[in-house]
């Protein structure tokens, strides 16, 4: 039996999250060239109210340098499917311990066409959360847990965008949220029934933060 909250027990019990539109819109095909997991991971955080688990990527990678996102990463073959992967490098990136992980579901995998990766979400519960750091350095630059209530706050949402992009996005703990990242947050948190309206017509473009090496090449050449 898990203690975690009610709102999380329920979307983690739902059988049609399949059916959400942004899940509808990007099922992952049965041969899809990659494979990697995320963990979604809610908490008690020091004032007992739910957090969620983030990271911000390191600056100095490749692929999407100084963007947030869950910890996560490629399946490998001797992982336990999905769950493993997705405990294994949330150990290796930020120190946490698996065994202190109460997994809820494993969500419908997501595909992203540009990179051919199929993306699944494991959902859990961190009943008593221990200290977190930055571990793998070439991935990580830093460990944020955000409360629940700063992600539901409308004043910190808007829709992030970049040319002809348009999706959700979240400002908390100094950390400008886009992408798959915060499209998966607007999902788990309107399929928990938690979500709070928000102003969509406020738009964001995206802070040269956040933007890799051929973002800033397009805006350079549209600036020429």
């Amino acid at each position: 039996m898990t203690s975690a909250p009610a709102w999380l027990r329920g979307l983690a019990g739902r059988d049609d999250v399949g059916g959400h539109p942004w899940f509808a819109a990007h099922p992952a095909p049965v041969g899809a060239r990659r494979r990697s997991a995320v963990l979604v991971l809610f908490g008690p955080g020091p004032d007992g109210e739910p957090d969620v688990l983030l990271t911000e990527r390191s600056h100095t990678m490749r692929s999407h340098p100084g963007q947030v996102s869950f910890p996560g990463g490629a399946i490998d073959p001797g992982d336990d499917g999905p769950v493993g992967a997705a405990l294994r490098e949330a150990e290796e990136e930020v120190g946490l311990e698996p065994s202190g992980v109460d997994v809820l579901t494993v969500l419908p995998s997501l595909y992203l066409a540009p990179s051919g990766n199929a993306v699944t979400p494991v959902l859990g519960w961190w009943p008593a959360p221990v200290p977190v750091r930055v571990v793998d350095t070439r991935e990580v630059a830093r460990v944020v847990r955000v409360p629940l209530d700063h992600l539901l706050d409308p004043a910190r949402r808007f829709t992030a965008a970049f040319g002809p992009y348009r999706g959700p996005g979240f400002e908390v703990a100094d950390l400008f949220v886009w992408g798959f990242t915060a499209t998966l947050l607007d999902a788990v948190l309107d399929l928990a029934g938690v979500s709070r309206p928000w102003d969509r017509d406020v738009v964001r473009d995206l802070p040269d933060s956040v933007r890799s090496p051929w973002m800033r090449m397009i805006d350079e050449g549209e600036g020429a």
